[in-house]
Order: C-alpha cells, then sequence, then structure tokens
C-alpha cells in the first residue's frame, strides 16, 4: 500500500470513529439530514488548493477539478481522481506561466473531458480515465482572457461556454468579461464560436435537453442571474434575467428530468448580508418558485455570508444546494453551546429543498476546530448520497449519507 492510501485510509477510519460532524448551534433541528460518512483531502504542489467541481464517477469514484496556486503568477491546474472511499488514484497538474484554471470536468466513455484556461486561453484536455494521461490537449484563443467554465456533449463534439475579453485577471468567479460559447470537435478542436455578450456577461454553466442548450451565469456587472435557451446552431430562442435590486450572483444549474431547471447562487436584493438563492424554472424560463435562505448556524445575520456555488436536482422534484456559511469580516466573533462554535470558522452549509420550495432539511458541516471548511460543488451517488468539494486549503472530499 502506498503512502498515500495509507494516509488516507487513517483520515477516513479517524474521522467515521470520531465522528466529526458539525459543532453547530442548530445541529439536531432536522434529524432527517444527511450525515457524514466520510472525509478526505488531497493537495496539490502549491501552497493552497481550490477545487471548483465534482464529479460522481461511473467507476463509483470521485474526481474534483481546480487550481492549486493563486493567480496571476502561481496558478496550476489540478485535477484529482480517488476511488469510492476518496483514496488517491492519481492526480495532475497543467500549466504555462502562473495564470490557469480548472473549472469543470465531463466524464464521457473513454475519459474525462477538463473545462478550464491554460494561460489565459481557453483550454480543453481529455485525459485516460485509468491514469489521468493525456490523450488531447486544445488551447483556444477566443479574444483576450479567456476561459472554458463548462461543456455539454452534441451531436458530433462539445459545446462549451465561458467568457472572453475579461479585464480581472486575479477573479476565479466573476472575471468582468464577455459570455461566449464555443462548438468543438470530438477532438477538442474549434469548429465555430458564437458571441453571447448580448445577453451575458460570465456563462457559468450549461445542460442538454431535447438538443437545445440551457446557459446560466451572471449579467453585466455581476447584478442579476441570466438564463437562456439556444438551440443546436447557436441561435438564442429566449433570455431572461433573476433577481431583486441589488447584486445577485448565479453558479449553479441542474436539470430535472420532469422539465425544470434550477439555478443557485447567493444574494444582497431583500437580505441583511449575502444570503444563498435558489430558484425552480420551467423550460419557458418561468419562475416556479424561489427561496432565500441563511444564516443557519443562528449568528448576527448581517455580519455572516452565505455564499451558495452548487444545486442538483433531485428524484422527488426538489434539489440539494450546496453552500459556505462563515463571517467574511473577520471583526465578529460569537461562540454558542458546549462545543465552542465560532462565526469566523466557514462550516460547509447544505439545504434540501422539495419540489414545492419548502426546507425538507438544512444542516452544517465543520472541520476540526479552527478549520475552514466551505463548500464548493456537490454530485449525487449512486448510492442515494452525496458528494461534496470542500475548499479547506486543499481539494476536500466530504461524502454523506443519503439526502
Amino acid at each position: 500500500m502506498n503512502c498515500f492510501k495509507l494516509f488516507n485510509l487513517i483520515a477516513i477510519f479517524s474521522s467515521i470513529a470520531c465522528g466529526k460532524v458539525n459543532k453547530d448551534c442548530n445541529q439536531n433541528t432536522y434529524p432527517n439530514a444527511a450525515t457524514q460518512y466520510w472525509y478526505a483531502s488531497h493537495q496539490g504542489s502549491q501552497e493552497e488548493s481550490h477545487g471548483h467541481f465534482i464529479l460522481s464517477c461511473q467507476d463509483g469514484g470521485f474526481v474534483q477539478i481546480g487550481e492549486t496556486g493563486f493567480l496571476p503568477n502561481s496558478a496550476k491546474l489540478l485535477i484529482v481522481k480517488t476511488d469510492e472511499n476518496g483514496i488517491l488514484l492519481w492526480k495532475k497538474e497543467f500549466h504555462q506561466n502562473g495564470h490557469n484554471l480548472g473549472n469543470s470536468v465531463l466524464e464521457v466513455d473513454d475519459g474525462y473531458i477538463l473545462c478550464g484556461e491554460i494561460d489565459q486561453n481557453s483550454a480543453l484536455i481529455k485525459l485516460d480515465k485509468t491514469n489521468g494521461n493525456v490523450i488531447f490537449n486544445s488551447n483556444i484563443d477566443n479574444g483576450g482572457l479567456d476561459a472554458f467554465e463548462h461543456i455539454a456533449k452534441t451531436h458530433n463534439g462539445f459545446l462549451a461556454v465561458g467568457y472572453n475579453q475579461a479585464y480581472d485577471i486575479t477573479n476565479t468567479f466573476y472575471t468582468e468579461g464577455y459570455g461566449y460559447a464555443t462548438f468543438l470537435d470530438s477532438n477538442g478542436q474549434k469548429i465555430s464560436g458564437v458571441d453571447l455578450s448580448n445577453y451575458i456577461s460570465h456563462a457559468y454553466r450549461i445542460n442538454a435537453h431535447n438538443n437545445h442548450y440551457y446557459i446560466a451565469g451572471l449579467s453585466f456587472n455581476a447584478e442579476s442571474y441570466v438564463l437562456l435557451e439556444m438551440d443546436s446552431t447557436g441561435q438564442v430562442i429566449w433570455n431572461k434575467e433573476y433577481g431583486g435590486s441589488s447584486s445577485d450572483h448565479c453558479f449553479g444549474m441542474d436539470l430535472s428530468n420532469d422539465g425544470f431547471i434550477f439555478l443557485t447562487g447567493h444574494t444582497l436584493s431583500g437580505t441583511e448580508n449575502w444570503d444563498t438563492y435558489t430558484i425552480k424554472i420551467n423550460f419557458l424560463g418561468d419562475v416556479v418558485w424561489e427561496s432565500k435562505k441563511g444564516n443557519p448556524r443562528g449568528f448576527n445575520p448581517k455580519f455572516i455570508h452565505d455564499e451558495a456555488w452548487d444545486v442538483k436536482a433531485t428524484t422527488d422534484g426538489g434539489c440539494i444546494v450546496v453552500a459556505g456559511t462563515g463571517d467574511e469580516y473577520g471583526n465578529y466573533n460569537r461562540k454558542c453551546g458546549n462545543d465552542g462554535d465560532n462565526s469566523n470558522t466557514w462550516h460547509v452549509y447544505l439545504i434540501r429543498y422539495n419540489s414545492n420550495g419548502e426546507v425538507v432539511w438544512e444542516k452544517t458541516f465543520g472541520g476540526d476546530e479552527g478549520m475552514d471548511w466551505a463548500g464548493e460543488a456537490i454530485d449525487l451517488t449512486n448510492d442515494g448520497g452525496s458528494i461534496i468539494a470542500v475548499d479547506d486549503g486543499s481539494f476536500g472530499f466530504l461524502k454523506t449519507s443519503n439526502i
């Protein structure tokens, strides 16, 4: 057994045995909430690593992608593959100079397709599933600082969305650019591009349905959620914005099997501070319900940030949202209960909605005392649970029980 496997087996068994569950004021509010099954963490080559996307794979294992290092001088695209218990199988880093991003990954029959950016240009990299070896590496200049955020399959290749001509070279979430979509062949070569700048500033997610594509992201100045429908030729059929009078930042989207779209992110519209903001929408763009939730640990809400990054549709017509919750300001420090929960320590925050937008349960998960955890991405697992990408300065993998 190699050192990586030995280390992670110890971490997994320790997590299960010690029951590292959330040290929060309201941890028993919802007895039907998901519970932690195991946790594992994997480092990159740089001082810190930050994951942005996680995938539950066909073989039962997991893939997480993001960066190790910091923009604009030391960031490298990092991808980590584990088995079903979070034990490391392989990891790979890709970079040219110091501005590189890992944004999402798509599993196909013969590999993993990585979306991101290499040296300020959009990148699509295909890796062998068994060992992470490169099958193809496509680097495309779509204009200025540009990147692929997410990708969907087409009948003859892929459709990737993201941005070009971005201004902010240090931001991994909203770059102040212009929405852009790229049709690619099965080898990752560009066929054509679609300028989406009339509709969206930063295209963050794409999902396919009946040969049409639903694209979500942020409006200019990150003021509103944006959702648009595009056909297979690149023609926009409709586009809509959602939100209120203040900033609304959309980062997560998923489609349900019964014909609905879920968007999530966070908002300042009608809230004391940033709260999660989740919307259920039909395929015509009409809102079915919307919900704003935050401050699950019972602190003063004006100091607490609740930042949602991902959503997955569930089989009952509802969804599950993953976020991070904590005090962004560093000048507010409250403890509660005998376990000493501290607002300055960030926790993973899960919210489970039913089909009508009612909260089934909400729960937070924390690491060791003083360690920040924040939920960055989520996927469902074939045992009815979930796998969560945790930002704890490394690539954290948090496996939960049934959701």
